[in-house]
């Protein structure tokens, strides 16, 4: 059908033209003119040899780019340390801030080791979502899904729906990988409130506002299933629920050419239930508790970025700073292997951290972050006989130099001085790399 169509088209387009000429008074063709050349048939039998061959003939290799132009970028992270510690990591503890086993926090390991390497697939996956999915290898050879998800493209207003296991937008460190950090290590305040970073099996809702100022709200609802929240609380009874959820703000703008910024406030609200954690009673000696009830945090952060002109390429500055201040409200189970004395539990910590990086001539950079917790105010009730609130405020202060060749590599020696263990103070020394193999994509303000 459509062959026969593409012949009456071009037969039309043969013999209408001859038809208008006549009617428009030409001379009627003549047995010579005939021999002028080839008759519309002929034309025609001609054009269905070529459109016979076109057919016949094998399809052309079609170039790399179109090969390729809807397959998933895929990137990979590889990163390695070398750590010098003055004290034995395995003693590692943050005092008056006691978090479940498992959880990453601290130094890490003497000597050489492997760290977070990163395996990513990113695409559209059509003109309506996105999709995306980390894969992180963990020094202990431990592998896990740190985020899949899907986030929808295609939706008007601003407005954008992001579900799976991500990273919450709470905060400004939270959401970035770890490769992007300007630190080796994350400050005390995410490890001790957040177990390092908070990452949920959630949905998200955000709006990115209309206007010349950047203004964007967000709201998440999740399981809960990492520290602060305890895997699975919501479903501990068999019922359906939430465990964790999530409110943000972040605005921002620019100052000028040559400065730009971006603060925000978040909240996180989780309930944990029989969480287990380690720590040290009145008389000194280790015991488990747990706790049950209800941890509210707030942060608020502030980012400032200078560059000369708007041109980052061979000079720029950042200074970073987060508050973070947590209320817990439950039950405390001392002892919860042995005695198991249950009574209510109050408290209300914060931490902070104040950072500053510059990079004075292109490749090179150079950094400062001092840090501190508030042990605050801790009510025990009734176990308060048996558990005691050190009268001491971790803190940790850092400088970092670092050497980036290109986009793709780093180099990154730092130097600690960690007391966030009561009496004990623990000098650290860090050699890290940081490599970037395949496409990734571009990384928050």
């Amino acid at each position: 059908m459509l062959r026969k169509t593409f012949f009456a088209a071009i037969t039309a387009a043969l013999v209408v033209p001859g038809a208008a000429l006549a009617a428009a008074g030409d001379s009627p063709s003549t047995p010579a003119d005939s021999n002028a050349g080839p008759s519309s048939e002929q034309r025609l039998q001609s054009l269905e040899q070529r459109v016979q061959q076109l057919e016949s003939a094998p399809p052309p290799a079609a170039p790399p780019a179109a090969i390729n132009s809807f397959n998933p970028a895929v990137s990979l992270i590889l990163s390695g340390l070398y750590t010098n510690l003055s004290q034995d990591p395995a003693n590692y503890r943050i005092t008056g801030f006691p978090v479940p086993s498992g959880v990453d926090m601290g130094p890490g390991k003497r000597g050489f080791s492997l760290t977070e390497s990163e395996l990513g697939v990113y695409a559209n996956i059509d003109p309506y979502f996105y999709g995306a999915m980390n894969y992180s290898i963990h020094p202990d050879d431990i592998a896990s899904v740190e985020e899949a998800f899907i986030r929808t493209i295609g939706l008007s207003n601003g407005l954008s729906v992001k579900a799976g296991r991500f990273f919450s937008d709470i905060g400004y460190l939270n959401s970035q990988h770890s490769h992007t950090w300007d630190f080796v290590d994350a400050p005390l305040a995410y490890q001790a409130f957040l177990g390092t970073q908070f990452n949920d099996d959630a949905v998200q809702v955000k709006w990115l506002a209309p206007t010349d100022t950047f203004l964007e709200f967000g709201a998440e609802l999740g399981r809960g299933r990492p520290y602060p929240g305890t895997y699975g609380n919501t479903n501990a009874s068999g019922k359906n629920g939430v465990g964790a959820g999530t409110l943000f703000a972040h605005v921002g703008g620019d100052v000028g050419v040559s400065n730009s910024w971006r603060a925000g406030l978040s909240t996180l609200q989780t309930s944990p239930q029989n969480q287990e954690f380690s720590d040290t009673n009145i008389a000194g000696n280790p015991v488990t508790n747990s706790f049950s009830g209800n941890t509210h945090l707030w942060i608020t952060d502030f980012v400032w970025k200078y560059a000369p002109n708007g041109n980052p390429i061979y000079t720029n500055f950042k200074l970073q700073a987060e508050y973070l201040r947590r209320h817990q409200d439950g039950s405390l189970t001392y002892d919860s292997t042995g005695l198991a004395n249950t009574a209510s539990y109050n408290g209300q910590q914060s931490g902070w951290y104040l950072q500053g990086v510059y990079q004075f001539m292109p490749y090179w950079r150079v950094g400062l972050r001092t840090e501190r917790l508030d042990r605050g105010s801790v009510d025990y009730s009734s176990n308060a006989a048996n558990m005691a609130t050190p009268d001491f405020n971790p803190s940790k202060n850092s400088a970092m130099v670092d050497y980036s060749p290109s986009e793709f590599s780093r180099i990154r020696v730092q130097f600690a001085r960690d007391k966030s263990r009561q009496g004990v103070t623990d000098n650290q020394a860090f050699v890290q790399y940081q490599m970037s193999l395949g496409a990734h994509g571009a990384h928050q303000f």
